[in-house]
């Protein structure tokens, strides 16, 4: 299961690296794509900060399900903007999510019970 992790990770970082690269570069397309939804570019910035961040972070010892929950989260507003604004297939979103959730599922060891014992 640690290659499964390694090549999860993997993907998500070559993914989101090159997304919120893209956002906060600038590019063309990213700045557009804001504009539609309305919410103005800070959010662009703010989104493509959070994206690189937590790619960074899937490589921190320990920080593997925290990273993935906030690319997950950012996935799941990715779908709603694809589905209620944007229009084009949320396809890939909801692909990244998923994988997501794997990465998540693998390190769920993690995971603090509310009594501080670690789950398996």
């Amino acid at each position: 299961m640690k290659y499964v992790s390694l090549g999860l990770r993997g993907l998500l970082t070559l993914a989101f690296v090159a997304a919120g690269g893209a956002k906060l570069a600038g590019v063309e397309m990213m700045v557009g794509t804001y504009d539609a939804i309305g919410v103005g570019q800070w959010f662009r910035y703010l989104t493509g900060a959070l994206e690189v961040g937590a790619a960074i972070l899937l490589w921190l010892p320990g920080k593997q399900v925290l990273a993935a929950a906030l690319l997950g989260a950012t996935m799941v507003g990715a779908v709603l903007a694809h589905l209620f604004i944007l229009g084009p297939s949320a396809v890939p979103a909801v692909v990244l999510g998923l994988i997501c959730i794997a990465v998540i599922y693998l390190h769920r060891d993690q995971i603090a019970d509310p009594l501080g014992r670690a789950t398996a």
